[in-house]
């Protein structure tokens, strides 16, 4: 076949990266089936699995194999764990139900995930309030209408921030990401409140405590009993 191939002038390189590529994408296939299935047979099939190619994960061409693997597992040994955390690249491509299980013995690694994220949320419920009273207080310094005219504008515009409903403001997506971060996981909404708690005490913004109120509504809404029949 390959001397027919050359015939064609089809390059072995090119050749052989098609049938790996062919390969490799039957295989994510079969691994996304198996990770389908439930049972103590499923876990011993994924770990054998992961435990012949884990060697390779430092192969860009091969990692989405072994990412694949780590992704469809209930638990991952901590050996491995400690490999994925000491290297940034591969932590950064893990899969969010691979970072779960690193968070939860690394509470740093979670807080810089956080932390950026509940800056965020502060930083557009400041804008959400106060923007358009700056707005509004900007167009009537300049405009001839009267002081009282003014006042009423600006009540109009501030009203936007309260116009949405709480279910529909739960669909922000600072809250659905951190939604997706803590998943069904006690310990990360643990981790998370205690965030909240600490950067309340230490600003008293009482947008932490929207938060807090929102993201335990929000998992009432998604029905993720494993925490709020805790909480």
């Amino acid at each position: 076949m390959l001397p027919l191939l050359d015939l064609h002038g089809v390059c072995r390189l090119d050749f052989h990266t098609s049938v790996r590529e062919e390969l490799k994408e039957r295989l994510l296939q079969q691994i996304e089936n198996l990770g389908k299935q439930e049972g103590r047979e499923k876990e011993k099939k994924l770990k054998e699995m992961l435990q012949k190619s884990f060697p390779v994960i430092k192969v860009p061409a091969l990692r989405p194999v072994v990412m694949c693997i780590l992704k469809n597992m209930d638990h991952v040994e901590e050996k491995y764990l400690k490999q994925l955390v000491n290297n940034k690249t591969l932590y950064k491509e893990c899969d969010v139900q691979v970072k779960r299980q690193i968070w939860q013995e690394h509470q740093s690694l979670f807080g810089d995930e956080v932390l950026p994220l509940l800056s965020q949320y502060i930083r557009e419920k400041e804008e959400a309030l106060w923007s358009p009273l700056a707005s509004s207080s900007s167009s009537a310094s300049s405009s001839s209408s009267s002081s009282s005219s003014a006042a009423v504008g600006a009540g109009g515009e501030a009203s936007s921030f309260f116009g949405s409903s709480p279910k529909q403001r739960r669909q922000g997506a600072v809250l659905q990401q951190l939604l997706v971060m803590v998943g069904r996981n006690v310990v990360l909404y643990d981790m998370v409140l205690q965030f909240v708690r600490t950067l309340f005490l230490r600003t008293r913004n009482v947008h932490y405590c929207t938060l807090r109120v929102e993201l335990l509504m929000a998992l009432h809404d998604l029905e993720i009993q494993d925490i709020t029949a805790v909480t």
